[in-house]
């Protein structure tokens, strides 16, 4: 199993990678981009993002369980492995 996950977006999308499956979710409009993963911890990420007319980085926080709950996707099993999360930007 990969314990590696991936943290992008695109606009007001985040897009979270998970082996071969990608989880897509709305964030807020002023989210220019994530910069830096400070911490993982089971499903919650702790980020430093770039928004939008603003000069300095903003900590953010994403809790991916009530997510994955949404999407009847069982956290668990997709969360629980991970290890890490980097950023990924093509």
């Amino acid at each position: 199993m990969n314990t590696t996950a991936y943290l992008s977006n695109d606009g007001e999308y985040t897009y979270f990678y998970i082996g071969d499956r990608v989880v897509t979710f709305l964030t807020r409009k002023s989210l220019e981009q994530y910069k830096k993963i400070v911490e993982w911890d089971n499903g919650y990420l702790v980020v430093m993002c770039k928004n939008k007319n603003e000069n300095e980085l903003e900590e953010d926080y994403i809790d991916l369980i009530p997510i994955f709950e949404n999407l009847y996707m069982d956290p668990k099993k997709y969360l629980s492995g991970i290890e890490r999360v980097e950023l990924r930007y093509e």
